[in-house]
């Protein structure tokens, strides 16, 4: 199989190309991450992913596939990306708790369609998907959010929060993808992978 430029820092992301048994060199992006105000959680998450994509791929015009993804969490019509200190993790948790909110994830999959005809700068199609979830939030304590916050698990993560961590004693119930919570929804990609003829389970 061909490696795949994962545009990401995510471990997690890295977890999940590991446990898919896919080859791939880690390139991140540091694409622009703003975005204006009011747009639509979904299509921003799509954005995203696909600016990080077309970033890695004006950086490396030899690959022939990359795979961008993006999670966004938004709250009645509110957009929470990473918390930038404490505080903020703070406030973001204290919004959340007790609440239902939507968790965004997209995955954007590059291939190179001129590689074949040996060419060095490909241009090549975006291949763009997203998975909607919900995560309800127990009720917590303003001592709880604190044992948290202690954890510093909040750090790095949309929502100041790492489901896969010890948020869960405050996870009442999520539906959709658990995965796409995590940060890439498995399903999706797996799909993409065949669809665009990356040959994950072999001809």
């Amino acid at each position: 199989m061909e490696p795949i430029i994962l545009a990401s820092e995510s471990p997690r992301r890295r977890e999940f190309f590991t446990l898919l048994g896919l080859p791939f060199i880690c390139v991140p992006s540091h694409a622009d991450e703003s975005f204006e105000p009011g747009i639509d959680p979904r299509s921003l998450a799509e954005e995203l992913a696909i600016r990080k994509v077309n970033k890695v791929a004006e950086m490396r015009k030899d690959a022939p596939w990359i795979c961008g993804a993006d999670t966004v969490i938004s709250l009645d019509g509110h957009i929470y990306g990473k918390a930038q200190d404490r505080n903020e993790a703070q406030r973001m948790l204290r919004t959340f708790q007790g609440k239902t909110h939507e968790v965004i994830s997209a995955v954007a999959l590059y291939k190179n369609t001129q590689l074949d005809d040996k060419k060095t700068e490909g241009t090549g199609t975006i291949d763009c998907r997203s998975a909607l979830s919900t995560v309800t939030f127990a009720a917590m304590t303003k001592a709880e959010i604190e044992w948290y916050l202690d954890t510093n698990e909040w750090q790095g993560a949309a929502g100041a929060y790492k489901i896969q961590g010890l948020v869960s004693c405050f996870i009442k119930s999520i539906t959709g993808s658990y995965s796409s919570i995590v940060g890439l929804p498995l399903s999706d990609f797996f799909a993409m992978l065949k669809d665009n003829g990356y040959p994950i389970v072999g001809n």
